[in-house]
């Protein structure tokens, strides 16, 4: 099932092909995409395709009157996956996903991402339940069809912006398109930004040896909104010969912390 395309799913191009309560489909063409920051290729798409499987396995499984929100997302990726994407671009990476242990108050979706059969990563994603907001948004009916061309940043409606010292940012404008049914950014269009800075700022300098996001995890702790003053920034931590550590702040327009991530990557 292709989604419309001003949906956000339909925006990157993401394709459903099962969709139930043991286990969910989907692809996502993530070949020749760059980080605005580096102009280097990125495996930041993966995050927006985990955020889909892993968080519709676990909205599957709500009761009556509940709906879920994304707690965390994380996965572990080989490092030299943007690699092994390059050389079959046009096809798109798969990711199948099933619920793991009993649903209580939150639960838990397994994924695993595969391009042309070759294994790229494993992730979960885990999401509270809640009492159905009243004030979900209704997606209109739009065109499917091919994705048409254009850069991530072009498509996560993002703008490389000044950042202090050695930070790397990103500002977020506002583009309906990106919203999910509560009216917010869609938690994968963060988890893709907040992995966009922190690999940016651990790979300052580095562009004869980059480091390659090996791990991604990411913590939704509240709603986050676009705006003039929504950002993302991402930090170095620790930078080694071959590895290094980073993490990345999705800052809303009250300034306050929205999203955090901390992502680790090998040369």
């Amino acid at each position: 099932m292709s989604h419309p395309l001003n949906t956000p799913l339909g925006r990157f191009g993401i394709v459903t092909s099962e969709d139930g309560p043991d286990g969910c489909v989907a692809s996502i063409p993530a070949g020749e995409m760059v980080n605005p920051l580096t102009g280097t290729l990125t495996i930041a798409p993966l995050a927006m395709l985990v955020d889909h499987v892993g968080g519709l396995v676990n909205h599957h499984r709500r009761a009556d009157g509940e709906w879920t929100v994304s707690s965390e997302l994380s996965f572990e990726v080989r490092p030299d996956a943007v690699n092994v994407i390059g050389q079959a671009p046009d096809e798109p990476v798969a990711a199948t996903s099933r619920p793991f242990g009993a649903k209580c108050d939150v639960a838990l979706g397994l994924c695993e991402l595969t391009h042309r059969g070759t294994t790229l990563a494993t992730a979960t994603v885990r999401s509270f339940y809640i009492s159905v907001p009243g004030h979900l948004a209704e997606f209109p009916d739009g065109p499917t069809g091919p994705l048409p061309s254009g850069t991530l940043s072009g498509r996560m409606a993002v703008r490389v912006a000044e950042s202090g010292g050695a930070a790397k940012a990103l500002q977020q404008l506002p583009d309906p398109v990106l919203n999910n049914s509560l009216g917010i950014v869609h938690g994968g269009v963060s988890a893709m930004a907040l992995e966009l800075v922190a690999s940016a700022a651990i790979n300052a300098g580095r562009e004869e040896q980059p480091l390659r996001t090996a791990s991604l995890r990411v913590n939704f702790i509240r709603q986050f909104r676009a705006g003039p003053e929504s950002r993302y920034v991402g930090t170095a931590l620790r930078v080694g010969r071959r590895s290094g550590i980073g993490e990345a702040q999705a800052i809303g327009p009250d300034g306050h912390v929205a999203i955090v991530a901390r992502l680790t990557a090998y040369a």
